[in-house]
């Protein structure tokens, strides 16, 4: 067994099942008793509920039952759970819960199949209680069992069904997941006029998830020798779990509709004629019909893959409460400004121009604690901002920094967001809506390429022996450089301009702007400084193969008095304040202060 894998609750299967055989019987689960008390945190069964082993297994060799030597079985099987970001492996009996002599919960319709029903108590060992499981998550059991990252999606508030450009995005990202391996689960949530597990005209249960099996482009017509002359209709392919009642609308299995597919197409699609529970739609059926969809990406993170790779981070974190403001880490969403930047906050790096990211943030499985009443999900989300290309320390006030991305607010395990973001340095604060809230969460950052995410901790430059001796910073100054314009031209197009910041012994460089004499940077910087006599000055260089070309510079006093409005200053020669006038200037905004703590 690997040694990432973590035991729940320390149950080692080898010697479990060795001590069973060695003792000559089989396996009673004291950690998961075959009792009430594993049914239910709160109802009582409607009758007697009578714990039975299964005395026909399939599969033998891999079920590890011979029937040949049946005293090697010891009824224990184990199952392994993505949990909280570890894989936890859960070990369970095989006294399965039954009323009348049936399966009550999760059944096959092969009658000697049990894999299914194992796995379900595992899982309800996992989550507390059978009854922990009622009404979950389509998303949140798919990410338990594959490591997925979900991505929930309101088709009525986003108005796929209306926006037919929308529709089309979203079909293609589905489709692109479906060919990926990942899984795809959609529903009908239940309104004021109507309740869970009812039929609609349709044939569609209400608040009842389905399994989406099948993405496709449907070609109605025939193929002539060169061309093909057809309409394309765009078609998903629905799984009712019990395996009945299926849509009766447009293309159910017996409307007219397929009359229009050609044998051979209907083949290529699998399409059978019968209530097995699966049924094909229109894509714009599907999104004017049902009201969420769940999808569960498969990111492929191997390096020795011919398909996209994506690099992964992955912080566990905690928002947690103390009454000294430096030290609380539970804030709240923006919305509360005085305590939202107490939140724990993570830093990372966009290398590329542009970077697509995709983030999601866990909060832990809170089923375990229904039984005290407290096993809602709380409303989570996170906010984006893009900060000074050096930061380091924590952020204490929001001025130049701008909000990139906010995600949902919403009362679910997990809230996933995709955006392009722009090169540069970002910090990403996950938060509960409301402040006080103290929960675990985990964070997983992917991107093209390497990220460092990392939690910002220190609030400031740490105080030691050295600093002391050498000067500890005395002033804290934030720089936003955001335009040169009416620069020399250097060339016919014009000229291939970058800042250079110069603060003691730092530089700081910002990208080349090609072919321009007016180039927008927006770049942001923050200083720790000691000597605050002197001056930061900012440069802007022309870029050449071989030499590159000063163009002119801004010497900046940048003290606490200082102007804090957006001002534009003329570009200078060498030296100092005063130098002679050169061509072009510079929109900078600075803001300066001796409270380390201030920014």
């Amino acid at each position: 067994m690997s040694s990432s894998v973590q035991l729940f609750r320390d149950q080692k299967y080898h010697e479990l099942k060795g001590q069973c055989i060695q003792q000559r019987q089989l396996f009673e689960d004291p950690e998961f008793p075959a009792s009430d008390e594993s049914l239910f945190y709160q109802s009582a069964p409607p009758r007697k509920v009578e714990w039975k082993r299964p005395k026909v297994i399939p599969d033998f060799n891999e079920q590890e039952w011979d029937p040949k030597n049946p005293e090697k079985y010891a009824g224990i099987f184990r199952f392994r759970f993505w949990c909280f970001g570890e894989w936890t492996e859960v070990v369970v009996d095989d006294l399965l819960p039954t009323m009348d002599g049936k399966l009550i919960y999760c059944h096959s319709n092969v009658k000697n199949e049990f894999w299914s029903a194992l796995l379900e108590k595992a899982y309800a060992k996992l989550a507390g209680s059978y009854e922990a499981l009622d009404g979950g998550s389509a998303a949140d059991a798919i990410v338990d069992f594959t490591g997925a990252v979900a991505e929930s999606i309101d088709l009525v508030q986003g108005k796929y069904g209306e926006i037919i450009s929308e529709q089309m995005k979203l079909f293609e990202d589905l489709l692109k997941v479906h060919k990926r391996g990942g899984l795809i689960s959609c529903y009908i949530a239940a309104s004021s006029g109507n309740t869970d597990e009812v039929e609609t005209e349709m044939g569609l249960v209400i608040g009842h998830a389905y399994a989406v099996t099948a993405i496709r482009k449907l070609r109605l017509g025939e193929r002539l020798v060169f061309s093909f002359k057809a309409e394309k209709l765009f078609m998903i392919r629905l799984r009712n779990p019990w395996g009945k009642r299926e849509w009766n609308g447009p293309w159910s299995d017996n409307s007219e509709e397929w009359k229009k597919v050609s044998d051979s197409e209907r083949k290529s699609l699998g399409l059978t004629l019968e209530n097995d529970g699966e049924f094909w739609m229109t894509f714009e059926d599907w999104c004017k019909t049902f009201t969420d969809v769940d999808i569960c990406r498969i990111v492929n993170t191997s390096y020795f893959s011919i398909r996209k790779t994506w690099e992964k981070k992955m912080m566990h974190g905690a928002w947690a409460k103390n009454s000294e403001p430096l030290l609380n880490r539970s804030g709240g969403c923006f919305d509360n400004r005085e305590t939202f930047l107490q939140n724990p906050q993570y830093i990372f790096d966009v290398k590329k121009t542009e970077d697509k990211v995709l983030v999601s943030l866990q909060q832990e499985d809170r089923r375990k604690y229904k039984k005290e009443g407290k096993g809602d999900s709380i409303p989570i989300g996170f906010e984006i901002f893009k900060v000074e290309d050096n930061r380091r320390y924590r952020l204490h006030k929001l001025t130049v920094q701008e909000r990139v991305a906010t995600s949902l607010y919403i009362n679910t395990r997990t809230v996933f967001l995709k955006r392009i973001l722009k090169q540069g340095r970002y910090v990403l604060i996950p938060t509960t809506y409301h402040p006080g809230i103290i929960t675990k969460f985990i964070l997983r950052l992917f991107t093209d390429v390497p990220s460092k995410l990392r939690e910002l901790k220190a609030d400031k430059p740490k105080m030691t022996c050295w600093s002391l001796l050498c000067g500890y910073p005395r002033r804290v100054t934030q720089i936003k450089i955001h335009s040169a314009e009416g620069l020399q031209k250097q060339d016919r197009s014009g000229a291939d301009p970058y800042v250079l910041i110069k603060c003691e012994k730092q530089n700081m460089r910002s990208p080349v702007q090609h072919d321009t004499t007016s180039a927008i940077f927006d770049m942001q910087v923050i200083f720790y400084r000691k000597n605050i006599d002197s001056p930061i000055i900012v440069q802007v260089w022309n870029s050449n193969i071989l030499c590159d070309q000063f163009l002119g510079q801004a010497v900046l006093a940048a003290s606490p008095s200082d102007p804090r409005e957006e001002q534009t200053l003329q570009l200078r020669g060498r030296g100092s304040r005063e130098a002679a006038e050169v061509p072009g200037h510079i929109t900078v905004k600075v803001f300066s202060s001796d409270d380390l703590m201030e920014l």
